[in-house]
């Protein structure tokens, strides 16, 4: 028997221990949890974050369409913190959400992602065995070619009479009305129902059932800001308007008697001459809206399809009440026409002086009349005006006026 040295002896039991430490990589070669190997597992080493905290749209990922949803989620454990920016337009934006109840699942609480934006998503999770791991992931989503945005009806922070009628008119045919119906909210205070109707592809219009109450403020909320409006074309607009309704002003044109009725919160205050749409061309019947008003403004007959019949370049106190060229105005050029005969080509004269002035009937008027206020003429030889033919939605009964909303 050969002696063995004690150096000897101390040597093997190295060799022992480096041949035992290979076969535990080698039998960890092909188990692994969570990434990691069975040696991490036991030496406590956490997971790669990559491999536990799972986020979508992947990290890196560019040009994410919107129908693709924000989500982080892991295995095990539990959620601690989940924190997602969003950068658009040079604004940085922190998105809300929400962790699910087993807290494994963090989802954002709007849907849609916002196009032409950076996101930055940056998670901490606790594992089973209270291991904390954080990741940071980044994507940026889809930039459309086309828009669509819409011009508001009436203007900001605007006092208006009671019978203005919300519209928007779109830059773009609308295809997919319910998504940018639900996208506009048009809301009161004091609280009153109000109803969209469509006209076509690209009007869009909100009303109550009958006009405003004096005092009223009224609350525009567009959130079409990326919502597909047609194949390929998204909103532009994430913004607010307001407006509030004045006191109550509701004219009424009678054009066989050549006089107008001016009533200020119900009362009658004047009763006021005018001329009316000839017989060869009379004015519309029924409710309108006033439109826009002018101190002046030129009027043209080849504007409005009469030929070279006239051209005005001086009319005063004008007051558009349709889009297609009634106005009720001062009349200096026809003197002993009000309160007696109807001259004009469809719009409604008052008695008024060249350069115009306040004390005329048009100047009185003018000057006691809003944007908004209602004028309705009544026993014309003409038509009803069309509901779509500036603001002439009160036309419609209340039933006619909700069966044109595209959500049901």
């Amino acid at each position: 028997m050969r002696h063995v040295t004690g150096r000897a002896r101390r040597a093997g039991a190295a060799l022992a221990a480096v041949l035992t430490w290979t076969g535990l990589v080698a039998g960890a070669s092909g188990c692994s949890g969570h990434g990691t190997s069975a040696i991490d597992e036991m030496l406590g080493k956490p997971p790669e974050p990559a491999d536990f905290v799972h986020v979508s749209p992947d990290d890196g990922r560019k040009g994410v369409r919107p129908g693709q949803r924000l989500r982080v989620e892991i295995p095990e454990g539990h959620l601690e913190s989940v924190k997602v920016v969003r950068s658009q337009d040079a604004q940085d934006t922190t998105v809300s959400g929400r962790v699910s109840g087993d807290g494994r699942t963090w989802l954002p609480d709007d849907e849609r992602l916002g196009l032409g934006a950076a996101y930055t998503v940056d998670a901490v999770a606790v594992d089973d065995d209270g291991r904390r791991l954080a990741r940071h992931t980044t994507f940026t989503t889809f930039v459309p070619d086309e828009r669509f945005i819409a011009y508001v009806t009436p203007e900001n922070r605007s006092t208006v009479g009671t019978g203005m009628i919300v519209s928007l008119a779109f830059n773009r045919e609308i295809t997919d009305r319910a998504a940018v119906e639900r996208a506009v909210r048009v809301t009161a205070r004091p609280g009153v129902e109000i109803r969209p109707h469509w006209f076509g592809r690209s009007r869009l219009d909100f009303r109550p059932e009958t006009y405003w109450k004096p005092g009223t403020e009224v609350t525009v909320d567009l959130r079409l800001r990326d919502v597909e409006g047609a194949r390929g074309v998204y909103g532009l607009q994430y913004r607010t308007y307001t407006f509030t309704v004045g006191r109550s002003q509701v004219s009424l044109v009678d054009a066989a008697e050549h006089t107008m009725e001016v009533r200020r919160d119900g009362n009658l205050v004047a009763t006021v001459p005018i001329t009316a749409g000839a017989p060869k061309n009379p004015t519309y019947n029924g409710k309108m809206v006033v439109l826009e008003m002018l101190d002046v403004t030129r009027m043209n007959s080849r504007t409005v399809g009469f030929g070279g019949e006239y051209d005005i370049p001086d009319v005063p106190h004008a007051m558009r009440l349709t889009d297609t060229g009634t106005f009720l105005h001062g009349n200096y050029w026809a003197p002993t026409a009000p309160g007696r005969v109807n001259v004009s080509h469809g719009c409604v004269g008052l008695r008024d002086v060249k350069g115009g002035s306040s004390d005329t009937p048009a100047g009185w008027f003018f000057d006691r009349s809003l944007v908004g206020d209602v004028v309705e003429v009544v026993h014309s030889k003409d038509r009803t005006v069309p509901a779509d033919n500036g603001l002439g939605g009160w036309n419609m009964g209340w039933r006619e006026w909700t069966a044109g909303g595209a959500v049901k």
